[in-house]
């Protein structure tokens, strides 16, 4: 099968995240999967270019040496502000030029706004369309202003996907609840994978280490501490802490 992914992440430097472990997988069955990304964390390069050409990168892996990965990357801007406004226009063609020459059999979207793109493509050529959550998109954008916008566009390609893949039973309901058919919304957890993490290791030394009892609840939290979230719940409690009337 071929499966065409769009996302706005930097499919190198980000994750590896659930997509990468799942294409990875799927390559190493014989499909043949294709990647457009965006270079989000172009501002910490260490040359500063002002505009970058399209790109393409074969046989990428992030888990799985033997993986095979086409990631196409299309021109853009590299300017504050512009960034943005040009992945409207470069990635819009690159989701067209690969509908025309890879004739995907499905396209699977990560992002807001070049899954978006995504979808009204794959619609207008008859591609079934899959939008795979693995979190609120809308408010992770770092720009708040730019949040309700993001919101608008993730609800209306929530309802006009295809098929919608939750990871998880909250994002299951949330989705349902901005507008995603349910008979049409399936929740696929995330794996582990049981031959990199054996269930049955003894944790005792573990729990001897940072003083947990084995009747102890513990909470685990495994991602990124973004720092604009970091920045709000520190204001969050500045106020909090602050008297009547200052």
């Amino acid at each position: 099968m071929k499966i065409l992914v769009v996302q706005e992440t930097d499919w190198i430097k980000r994750g590896p995240h659930q997509q990468h472990h799942l294409m990875e997988r799927l390559s190493l069955r014989g499909h043949q999967i294709r990647v457009i990304d965006y270079e989000l964390l172009w501002r910490k390069e260490a040359e500063k270019n002002l505009y970058s050409k399209r790109r393409v990168l074969e046989r990428v892996s992030r888990v799985h040496k033997e993986a095979n990965i086409t990631l196409l990357r299309p021109a853009m801007v590299k300017i504050p502000g512009l960034d943005y406004l040009s992945l409207i226009f470069s990635h819009k063609k690159e989701i067209a030029r690969q509908v025309k020459e890879f004739k995907p059999e499905v396209i699977v979207g990560f992002g807001i706004l070049n899954t978006y793109m995504a979808m009204k493509l794959a619609k207008k050529n008859g591609i079934p369309f899959i939008y795979y959550l693995i979190d609120v998109l809308h408010s992770i954008v770092p720009v708040r202003s730019f949040r309700l916008a993001a919101k608008i566009l993730e609800k209306k390609t929530l309802k006009n996907s295809h098929r919608v893949i939750a990871i998880n039973d909250k994002l299951k309901d949330y989705a349902i609840e901005m507008g995603s058919d349910p008979d049409r919304t399936y929740l696929v957890r995330a794996g582990v994978d049981l031959e990199r993490f054996n269930p049955y290791i003894d944790g005792s030394k573990v729990r001897k280490q940072y003083k947990i009892e084995e009747n102890d609840f513990v909470l685990f939290f495994m991602g990124v501490a973004l720092r604009f979230f970091r920045i709000e719940r520190s204001c969050f409690r500045s106020c909090q802490n602050q008297k009547p009337g200052i």
